[in-house]
């Protein structure tokens, strides 16, 4: 097939005016700093008839609310078909709230600001096609990304259980150290470099705008190579973060324990950002070139039940809802990680109270020739990842987390026999993760057969 392939590039700041809120931790934070500018990285594909759209947003995640009206702005305003546009999160919990009609005026406002900048970094990268061909390659980030699920002594399953805590017996899952990367080689304009690879950018902490390791990871990457920029792109990182909970040696170099018993610091998002560099570095001469380049794209919605709370636990529930809610955490008898895992699924439980029964996800592909990527409307755990690379057909695939919405954790099965955080607080029904990874399966074997 002949190679037709042209590529552009667009990138703008949306970072938002201090004293806006900061997403994350279900506690206000009003940012007061910016540590490192946030970003919306675009990559823009065409080849022949078909053209299509990738961004990715330094921000925690947005719902459907949002992305809808831009994709179809973006849609109106470009003429790319509706399931051509690919709006991803990176997820920093450094990063704004979006919200419309919120009771700060400037995070209300800042809603506006970003869709306008959406659209923008789309036309711009539109703008900037540049006749070019595709490599890729799979580097290993080693020991920046760890289980943050724990076996504790008593059996019971712990999320951030605590640096050093003496109850861990062992980590519950498998890291995914796997960094894919894409690289396209344009002519007379800069190479552009996608990287992939799933972990939680909740390192840095604090009341100070960043983007987090991946906003480091970008700037690192075009700071060793000439001529060259980077989009990152998070992967599967429901159950995995930066935490360390046996640090040796220099492990705990530049960071500190945070109000939730994490260790966190600016200073290890940047170690984290290196290593995923480095992973980068060392397959990116040595990348495979790609002939077929044909862009195919499908998006799908599959209706998923809804993990509605027994009746039964609901009056402790809105107790503690209303105990957080008036600020009155002390009287809930859970400390760090634990109060934040109990009032996040109290929450849930309350949240779900009256329905829905279901949950219409939103999954969206996109495929260059024999590489796809495949957006997950949420935060996958990473067995999801694992299942979704195993796609039949395909060189690469680059599953990408909060894409195209949020909706919150999809965990594994077995993790709600287990429980913790994640499980906790998931909007969806034990086995939804093993649905995900059926219905993405399929959706990239129909793509392919397009």
């Amino acid at each position: 097939m002949a190679n037709d392939l042209k590529v552009g590039y667009a990138r703008v700041n949306i970072t938002p005016p201090l004293g806006s809120n900061i997403s994350g931790y279900y506690q206000v934070r009003i940012a007061d700093g910016v540590l490192d500018e946030l970003e919306a990285c675009a990559v823009a594909i065409s080849n022949g008839d078909k053209r299509a759209v990738l961004v990715s947003l330094d921000n925690l995640g947005m719902s459907r609310d949002f992305l809808d009206p831009w994709r179809e702005e973006i849609a109106k305003t470009t003429g790319l078909d509706l399931a051509s546009i690919y709006i991803h999160s990176t997820h920093t919990h450094t990063g704004p709230t979006v919200a419309i009609n919120h009771a700060n005026p400037l995070t209300a406002e800042y809603a506006t600001f970003l869709g306008h900048k959406v659209v923008d970094v789309v036309v711009l990268a539109l703008q900037d096609l540049k006749p070019a061909k595709m490599g890729i390659g799979v580097g290993e980030a080693k020991n920046v990304a760890f289980i943050r699920r724990y076996r504790m002594k008593d059996g019971s399953a712990k999320t951030n259980p605590g640096v050093n805590n003496p109850d861990i017996v062992a980590p519950i899952g498998e890291t995914d150290e796997r960094v894919n990367v894409v690289r396209f080689d344009r002519e007379g304009a800069e190479t552009v470099v996608i990287a992939n690879f799933g972990n939680h950018p909740d390192v840095v902490g604090g009341t100070k705008f960043s983007a987090d390791w991946p906003g480091l990871t970008r700037r690192i990457v075009e700071q060793a190579i000439d001529n060259t920029k980077c989009v990152f792109f998070n992967g599967a990182q429901g159950d995995v973060n930066h935490v360390n909970v046996h640090p040796k040696a220099g492990d705990f170099n530049d960071m500190f324990n945070d109000f939730d018993g994490c260790s966190r610091g600016y200073g290890h998002a940047r170690h984290i950002a290196r290593v995923v560099t480095g992973a980068i570095l060392s397959v990116y001469d040595k990348v495979e070139w790609l002939e077929n380049t044909e862009i195919k794209y499908t998006q799908k919605i599959v209706e998923i039940a809804s993990n509605k709370a027994d009746p039964k636990d609901l009056p402790l529930a809105h107790k503690y809802v209303d105990l957080h809610n008036a600020g009155r955490d002390d009287e809930i008898p859970y400390k760090a990680m634990m109060l934040t895992t109990v009032v996040a699924a109290a929450n849930r439980m309350v949240r779900l109270e009256n329905g829905p029964d279901t949950f219409p996800l939103l999954f969206t592909a996109i495929s260059i020739g024999d590489v796809a990527f495949f957006g997950l409307p949420g935060e996958p755990f990473t067995g999801i990842g694992r299942g979704i690379k195993q796609a039949e057909g395909y060189k690469m695939v680059l599953p990408t987390c909060t894409t195209n919405s949020y909706s919150g954790y999809f965990p594994m099965k077995d993790s709600y026999d287990e429980g913790g955080y994640e499980a906790g607080t998931s909007n969806f029904k034990a086995g939804t993760a093993e649905r995900i990874i059926e219905e993405g399966l399929k959706i990239l074997a129909e793509l392919k057969e397009s």
